[in-house]
């Protein structure tokens, strides 16, 4: 008969491996403790033992962020107390929800990406004092904008006012560019206004005809009188 002394040894030992095993369970996520329970339940009762390494795919806390994450939560999102959605509220609180950074890689196409700052861009300054662009480190001509951002989540339209400051330099230059292109196109006459002068100047020949003046020995034309309108009219435009 075991003595008193090891049969409590014993039942301690035992409760102390079961609070281990509770506490190493509670520890884990809901994915973990369903793969942890399948291998246990596999090794137990499975025909075979080669199944108890039962390979599942596997699930990160990124992944779930990714899954659950809301640029804009609302009181419906917070209700939810499931591990993923504390988590992602846990990630969604540390962010600061003012001014935002964005991807702007793919503008041409009318996309861009839009995401809050984070505690390490606040402290740099990134988005409000530096540009907002992820790719620019401008800190000069900066401009500040509330922008109604149009989205798609979780299959979803949505729309959320939001602030973005980014430098404007490029912009400018670009205008300027345009505003040159179009007073240089304004200045220049067009073919076909050239094209109907000409034809105009011929119609007026042909009706009035040649008509001979005589000055001394050297008869002249109203065509020489026309040549030299035009060397005038060059002398005119070539100094």
């Amino acid at each position: 008969m075991a003595s008193f002394r090891s049969l409590k040894t014993t039942i301690y030992d035992k409760e102390e491996r079961k609070q281990q095993y509770q506490s190493y369970i509670r520890g884990l996520n809901a994915y973990d403790r369903h793969k942890k329970f399948l291998n246990d339940y596999v090794s137990i009762y499975g025909k075979e033992k080669s199944t108890t390494n039962l390979k599942l795919p596997i699930k990160t806390d990124k992944d779930t962020l990714r899954e659950g994450y809301r640029f804009v939560r609302t009181e419906e999102d917070d209700m939810d107390t499931s591990w993923e959605q504390r988590l992602v509220k846990r990630y969604y609180d540390k962010l600061f929800k003012e001014y935002c950074i964005a991807d702007m890689s793919k503008y041409k196409t009318g996309k861009i990406g839009l995401r809050w700052r984070t505690e390490k861009e606040v402290i740099s300054g990134k988005g409000q004092f530096i540009c907002g662009n992820k790719h620019c480190d401008d800190k000069d001509g900066l401009a500040s904008y509330e922008v109604n951002f149009s989205y798609i989540e979780a299959g979803e339209s949505k729309q959320a006012l939001v602030k973005l400051v980014t430098c404007e330099r490029k912009e400018k230059q670009e205008l300027e560019k345009r505003e040159k292109e179009e007073s240089k196109r304004k200045r220049e006459p067009s073919s076909t206004d050239d094209d109907d002068s000409d034809d105009e100047r011929s119609k007026a020949k042909r009706k009035k005809g040649k008509k001979v003046s005589i000055s001394g020995d050297n008869p002249k034309t109203d065509d020489d009188d026309d040549d030299d309108n035009f060397d005038e009219y060059l002398e005119g435009m070539f100094p």
